[in-house]
Parts: C-alpha cells; sequence; structure tokens
C-alpha cells in the first residue's frame, strides 16, 4: 500500500492534493487541514453479475407500522426494511418526541426491542421524557455515542442476536467520524456519518431514522447529498407555541411524496388529530380579509383560511410578509391584482398568513389569496359559508383545478354551502361577487 496526503477543508468537505490558505470550494480561509489517506493497491475482483428484475423478490418491501395512522399515511403505509428515513424540523417542534412515540409503540409490538441513540442527551434525560410521555421503557434500548464507528460496531453486535427492529439516530449533526479532521456537524462529517449507516441499513435489512437540524431558511443543515442519500425526507413544522405539528414528506422511494399528517401536542406527546379541517378552522373570526380554500396535499383535501392585512407604506419600498405561501407567487398575484383590478397596491404593505401553521403550494389557493387581499382592500367580508378555489391567469382568467367534486366533498361536510371558483371565469367577477353587500 502506498501512502499519500491530501488536505481537506473543514467547512465543505473538499478535497486538494496541496494546502492553500483558502478553499477552492466555498472560499473560507484557513480551513484545510491535513488528512492521511490510505491508497489501497489493486486487487484481482470478480466483476459483478447482472440479475433479472423478474428473478428478484421483493423480500426488502414488507412494512412495519409505527404508532399512529397518520405517520403511516405520510410514509406511504409504514417503515420499509432496509430504508433510511431522515426527519428535520426546527429545536423544540417535537422531532424527539415524535420518534420516542415510535420507538415506543414498536417496542409494544413483537417485533422486538429498540435501539435510540442520542448525542444530545443523557440517558437520564431520556428516561424523564419517557416518563412523561408514558411510554414502553423495558424494550428501549438507550445508548449515549457519538463516534459512529462504535455506534455501527454496536448495532452490529445487536443484529447478531436478532434485534433490534428500529434505529433512531438523534441527531446526524452529533455523529463524526475519527478518520475525517473536523468537528461534528460539519458538511463532510454529516455526508460520511450518514453513508456508513446507509450501508449499514441496506445490509443488515434495518430501518433507521436519522434526526437532522434545519437552517435558518428551513432547510435540513448538512449538505444536499444528505437528502439524496435518504429513502425518506420528512419535515416536522408547527408554531412552536401552538399546539398543532404537520408532518409532511418531501422525498419517499416508498410511497407517494407531499403527502401530510397533523397531530397536536399535549402533555403526553403527539396525538393524531381525525378532522384536520376542522381543527385548522376551530378559531376562525369573520373579519375582512379572511377567506377560505379547500387545497390538495397528496392525497387528502384540506380546508385552510388565509388571512391578509394591509397597510400604508411607510418607507418607499413597500413590504411584503408571507407564512405558509410562496412569496413570488403572492407578487405575481399582487400584479394581476394592480393590473386587472386596479388596485393601487403599490402603496400598500402586504402581509398574508396561513393559519394553522400549514405550507400552501397548491395553485387553486389563488382565488382565494385574491379575494382575501380585495376583501381588506374594500374592508368587506367575504359572503358566509362560502369557499374559494382556482389557478389565476396573468390575463384576469380563473383556470379549472383537479379533483374539484373532491374539494367540494370536503366543504360541504364542515357546512360550506357555496363555492367561487372556474365557473365564473373573470377574476374581477368573482372577487366581486365574493362580497357581502
Amino acid at each position: 500500500m502506498e501512502e499519500k496526503t491530501i488536505f481537506v477543508c473543514r467547512n465543505c468537505g473538499a478535497e486538494s492534493p496541496k494546502w492553500s490558505g483558502r478553499c477552492f470550494v466555498c472560499g473560507a480561509w484557513n480551513t484545510l487541514v491535513q488528512a492521511p489517506t490510505i491508497k489501497s493497491t489493486k486487487t484481482q475482483r470478480t466483476p459483478p453479475t447482472p440479475e433479472k428484475l423478474s428473478d428478484i423478490k421483493e423480500e426488502g418491501a414488507e412494512r412495519i407500522s409505527v404508532f399512529s395512522r397518520e405517520f403511516d399515511r405520510v410514509l406511504g403505509g409504514g417503515l420499509v426494511l432496509g430504508s433510511l428515513l431522515l426527519v428535520g424540523g426546527e429545536p423544540g417542534i417535537g422531532k424527539s418526541t415524535l420518534l420516542l412515540q415510535t420507538a415506543s409503540s414498536l417496542a409494544k409490538s413483537a417485533r422486538g426491542p429498540v435501539l435510540y441513540i442520542s448525542g444530545e442527551e443523557s440517558t437520564q434525560q431520556i428516561k424523564m421524557r419517557a416518563s412523561r410521555l408514558k411510554v414502553e421503557t423495558e424494550k428501549i434500548l438507550l445508548l449515549t455515542e457519538t463516534n459512529i464507528d462504535l455506534i455501527i460496531a454496536a448495532i452490529s453486535k445487536l443484529t447478531e442476536a436478532g434485534s433490534p427492529c428500529l434505529v433512531i439516530v438523534d441527531s446526524i449533526q452529533t455523529m463524526y467520524d475519527e478518520n475525517f479532521p473536523s468537528t461534528p456537524g460539519s458538511l463532510v462529517q454529516v455526508k460520511e456519518c450518514a453513508l456508513k449507516l446507509q450501508m449499514l441499513a441496506k445490509s443488515k435489512h434495518l430501518p433507521i431514522i436519522l434526526v437532522g437540524h434545519v437552517t435558518k431558511e428551513g432547510a435540513v443543515a448538512g449538505p444536499k447529498t444528505l437528502e439524496h442519500l435518504v429513502d425518506v425526507v420528512l419535515y416536522l413544522e408547527g408554531e412552536r407555541y401552538q399546539n398543532l405539528r404537520i408532518l409532511h414528506g418531501v422525498k419517499n422511494r416508498f410511497g407517494p411524496t407531499e403527502e401530510v399528517g397533523v397531530f397536536e401536542m399535549t402533555e403526553e406527546g403527539l396525538k393524531e388529530i381525525e378532522n384536520p379541517s376542522k381543527a385548522f378552522l376551530e378559531e376562525r373570526l369573520e373579519a375582512p380579509g379572511s377567506a377560505i380554500t379547500p387545497i390538495l396535499s397528496g392525497s387528502r383535501t384540506f380546508l385552510v383560511e388565509i388571512q391578509s392585512l394591509l397597510s400604508k407604506t411607510v418607507f418607499g419600498y413597500p413590504k411584503r410578509i408571507v407564512s405558509g405561501f410562496d412569496l413570488k407567487r403572492l407578487d405575481l398575484l399582487l400584479a394581476v391584482l394592480q393590473k386587472r383590478m386596479r388596485l393601487p397596491l403599490a402603496a400598500y404593505d402586504v402581509y398574508l398568513n396561513v393559519v394553522g401553521g400549514m405550507t400552501v403550494l397548491d395553485r387553486a389557493a389563488d382565488l382565494a389569496v385574491c379575494a382575501s387581499i380585495f376583501s381588506v382592500f374594500r374592508n368587506k367580508l367575504i359572503r358566509s359559508k362560502t369557499v374559494l378555489l382556482g389557478e389565476v391567469g396573468l390575463s384576469g382568467e380563473i383556470r379549472p383545478v383537479s379533483q374539484l367534486n373532491k374539494r367540494l366533498k370536503e366543504a360541504k361536510a364542515l357546512g360550506f354551502e357555496h363555492y367561487l371558483g372556474p365557473q365564473t371565469k373573470r377574476l374581477e367577477v368573482a372577487l366581486q361577487e365574493a362580497l357581502e353587500d
């Protein structure tokens, strides 16, 4: 074997054959450190033989049901053996609570114990939370370690004895590999640790769930390759000081994406909500700027409330503050309102909020957003028991939406009797009809 020396950036993990004061990839200064590597000699290897797809058995397609139907729905029916999952969310949102309840549910089944690995909390702290949540503790194994090689050795030892049925790593940002001279949480450490856990999951047919921190932009911290490595990416969202929590999938190799599960945070942990639409509209007050629209998320329909507020611009450039809606889409709709409805919105700050913490990506909410802004501008209520849905085009037309009957069925179940949408054809007609006389 021939030994060579390379230099690794502690910030982004880029490799260089020689030292430099500045990383040529991320531009960070004084981050290249020496990392000895071993160059293995070439060995004679037997080339792999391709297999017919029809001859491969679906042994790994078995799913494990978790603690709630909402979680199962987001996963596409349960955990797949040998899969690697990533659960992201802001600190304090309930990621550890969700996974501890999942561990308890599987531990109560006959599948075997669950291994919970924590790099952030001590065993005593986890025990305190488990007692508060009243979870099953007899078959939950705890391990507090951050060295990835020791963790993999411990998991391999347990799998030889026939357990565990699930491994939870909380969190991937606290793990480190001794072979790389960078701090835990750096890009190279996150990538290498996740890669080793992925290889372990596939070889042992063992589902592994990783907890991931998020950046201020809301994405999972670490290299983007982390999301490419895992099979499933889930985000737990919601207002920290409110009870509603929303679990949605953005990637799923074994099921549909964009599925949503709605939970309520209680003293005893997360509980699924059977009727999310009713929960979103529970404390609604009818006021100018409030509009209801049925949206599709995955295979489900939700009724959500969209609120808006206008105020005179104090400075030269008007503000656009959005929560739960795409800012660029809002700018487009404001331009349509200003051009087609002749609303002087350039002189107003616009604030838009989707109540309940939902993130609306469905274009069918366009008409409700426009009606909400038009309602608060005219200071008039939107007609009672009316939902609005339809995609708004640049010329002011209202385009049809998919699965209209399914949306209207959900609205009717909650007492809404009227709807305005594509049948009105033009935006100006729909907005005039939407307001009370």
